[in-house]
């Protein structure tokens, strides 16, 4: 029997093969993907040793940038930070550290931009959310981190992106929800609680998260694209993410920002038949029929 690779590779296999995964790549990688070759400085970078000083009193290993990497340079030539969340790290939970360094690099952006610096922001959303273990000190960086979101998107976009495989969740999924642009990609996941924690509080009838196709049928990247509540849902290629970031940016800042159409939103929630179960095309339906 012959051991010979065929050479007629199915050409969807062979993309495949070459595909670079932009979800496989850590948060530091992920940044310099982005950013012009060379271009990238890390602020506040592990050598600081700006870690977390509650998790060390409850016997808890810390890391030295507390799972978040702040990276500056360019992107097609413009000036751009880069915030990328760690999922790898205590599932991606926003502390008082990891917090303060997205809110601060923010708030530093909008800055140059009141100084006649056009700065950029890109946010890599891999978080469940708020870390309970600092409780209100995590709550409070993320409001911090909202309210610089909603200051920097006066003047320039800020786009958002969650590739997974932690999906963006809890307070943080509301940050999302506040950027001028949100790109996921399939394998992506955006929910204000996860699976688990609705099953653990409403019970198996309101939400069975073993069952995988209604997850990501619900809150999956595509069906938030189809929903209106993100823009654009991307495969798992470092290179189209970066060119989405970039056209993105390109389109400059969105007419109204979806934080500002909450009341459609709502007037869609409403439709919904809370009786039973629905399902991804009621969902679908609903947003679409509301305009949102």
């Amino acid at each position: 029997m012959s051991t010979e690779i065929d050479p007629h590779i199915d050409p969807h296999i062979d993309r495949l093969l070459k595909r670079d995964s932009f979800i496989e790549r850590g948060a530091r990688s992920r940044a310099r993907a982005l950013l012009d070759p060379g271009s990238m400085r890390e602020l506040a970078g592990p050598f600081e040793r700006l870690h977390s000083p509650w998790l060390a009193m409850q016997q808890l290993v810390t890391q030295a940038d507390d799972g978040v990497v702040v990276a500056k340079g360019r992107l097609d030539g413009h000036p751009t930070v880069v915030l990328a969340i760690e999922g790898a790290y205590q599932g991606g939970s926003m502390g008082e550290i990891g917090g303060a360094k997205i809110a601060g690099s923010l708030e530093l952006a909008a800055r140059d931009n009141r100084r006649g610096i056009p700065t950029r922001a890109v946010i890599l959303f891999e978080t469940g959310g708020v870390r309970l273990q600092e409780a209100n000190l995590g709550l409070a960086s993320i409001a911090e981190i909202q309210s610089a979101v909603v200051d920097l998107r006066r003047y320039q976009p800020v786009i958002g992106v969650s590739a997974g495989t932690v999906g963006c969740y809890g307070g943080m999924s509301i940050v999302a929800g506040l950027c001028s642009w949100l790109v996921l990609t399939r394998e992506a996941r955006l929910g204000l609680n996860g699976p688990q924690v609705i099953e653990q509080e409403a019970g198996v009838a309101e939400f069975d998260a073993r069952k995988r196709d209604l997850i990501w049928g619900l809150t999956g990247g595509a069906q938030r694209v189809a929903a209106g509540l993100a823009d654009a849902c991307v495969q798992d290629d470092t290179a189209e993410v970066r060119a989405t970031v970039a056209r993105l940016f390109a389109q400059g800042l969105p007419a109204v920002h979806r934080s500002e159409r909450a009341d459609a939103f709502l007037a869609s929630l409403e439709r919904v038949d809370t009786a039973r179960q629905p399902t991804p095309e009621d969902v679908r339906t609903i947003y679409r029929h509301g305009d949102a």
